[in-house]
């Protein structure tokens, strides 16, 4: 690890600097924070409301998305076809994207921050779903969920850029929202909470002595630091009222673990039964999925090569042909989880009507690694859906207005989001 940066006038110590960086980094996300927060009784009249977050990494073919004609009579597309039912329930935007950032693949990380990227000097800001966890996530056993179907990539980023790691194991994920822990690794949980107090004590206080030995720069990281130590303060002061109840019961067993790793849509599916599972009991409110690009070939008929050879297809028409065939497999399974939020009852509504989901990638053209014309489609969250939101395929709309958007509709007062010049134009409240 480069720790150069952290310091300007004086060097300190290896030891000091990486005690500093580890717990930046890791501390924020210790086993102690994972049983974390369950239900506290709601009002049927006054639901929660919450957020999930998917994307993918290789994109979706921009041709089998977006509709030629914009407004609310469009005609349905390949990849909308499977939804078609639920046309009134989302919203698909094309000519979208966020300010600034390209660098194709290694902008990945960018897909819900929006921070511009800049090669090698980058440095990543907090996340959409970060931010509404710092304003909103005290009120469940789980502050949030980040997950991946199948990788180690997460797209989730605390306030001073480190990468919260994902779950990418449907079954570990069930088991850790749905079966109660022993009575052992309760009191070990209880400890590690204990544990993490004193260390953060201990770090607080050397931080504040390295703060006067700082330059500017440095400060406003130690500033950051700060930041990740109060979150984390607050984050476990939650977490010991949970440690000792029982978690929810639901009828469903765990999925059932997919034995090929290349099926890339079977693990997507498993990943999208539990995160119904979870909102459906209240275990967290905001949830993000990324969906790693693999190389294998997905077990689909009519798919003879790997899913990212075929995503840079070149215009190739068979790689598109066969590319079509797992995106269009990817949007019936997130068509699924919109589904069955949307016949889910709650309060006097439904699940749907108070969970935004927004489904996307950083990439509008794999094949070209081009940020630019994202895929965007927004469900649910009582926005007034069943349109198709066309702006400029040249001159790109900011995506990040729509991130404004969905923090307003939390009820958070905030006038932007990254590089939003306000909020998405034409998508309204319901």
């Amino acid at each position: 690890m480069n720790t150069k940066p952290f310091v300007n006038n004086q060097s300190l110590s290896r030891r000091t600097v990486l005690r500093g960086a580890g717990v930046t980094m890791a501390l924020p996300w210790l086993d102690s924070m994972v049983p974390a927060f369950g239900r506290e009784a709601t009002s049927a009249a006054n639901p929660p409301r919450r957020f999930v977050g998917i994307s993918n990494a290789l994109g979706f073919h921009g041709p089998f998305l977006f509709p030629k004609k914009s407004g609310r009579d469009y005609e349905t597309t390949r990849y909308l076809k499977p939804i078609e039912d639920l046309r009134d329930q989302f919203t698909i935007i094309s000519g979208a994207s966020h300010p600034g950032v390209g660098g194709g693949h290694k902008a990945e990380p960018c897909i819900l921050s929006a921070a511009p990227y800049s090669g090698s000097n980058f440095r990543n800001t907090i996340s959409l779903d970060q931010l509404m966890v710092r304003e909103l996530g005290g009120q469940t056993r789980f502050p949030s969920l980040v997950l991946s179907s199948n990788g180690t990539t997460g797209t989730s980023y605390t306030a001073n850029g480190s990468m919260i790691p994902p779950i990418n194991s449907p079954q570990k994920l069930f088991a850790q929202l749905f079966i109660d822990d022993s009575p052992a690794a309760q009191k070990a949980q209880k400890q590690r909470i204990r544990e993490g107090r004193s260390i953060m004590d201990l770090v607080a206080a050397e931080a504040k002595t390295m703060q006067r030995r700082l330059g500017p720069t440095d400060r406003e990281k130690l500033d950051a630091y700060f930041t990740s130590v109060r979150d984390l303060e607050r984050r476990l002061d939650m977490n010991q009222g949970w440690a000792e109840r029982a978690k929810p019961k639901v009828n469903e067993k765990a999925p059932a673990p997919v034995s090929d790793n290349s099926h890339t849509i079977a693990k997507q599916s498993a990943m999208h039964d539990v995160i119904y599972l979870a909102i459906q009991t209240d275990s967290t409110r905001f949830i993000t999925m990324h969906t790693d690009g693999g190389g294998e070939r997905v077990p689909l008929e009519g798919v003879d090569q790997g899913y990212h050879q075929l995503s840079h297809h070149g215009r190739d028409e068979d790689k598109i042909t066969q590319l079509g065939i797992i995106e269009e497999a990817q949007m019936r399974s997130w068509g699924n989880l919109v589904r069955r939020l949307h016949e889910t009852q709650e309060g006097n509504g439904n699940l749907l009507d108070q969970t935004m989901l927004l489904l996307t990638s950083n990439l509008g053209n794999a094949s070209s690694h081009d940020t630019k014309n994202m895929p965007v489609v927004v469900a649910g969250g009582g926005f007034r859906h069943g349109q198709h939101l066309a702006f400029d395929k040249t001159n790109n709309y900011p995506l990040p207005n729509l991130y404004t958007s969905m923090l307003q509709r939390l009820g958070l007062e905030v006038d932007s989001f990254a590089s939003a010049t306000g909020t998405m134009r034409g998508l309204e409240f319901a």
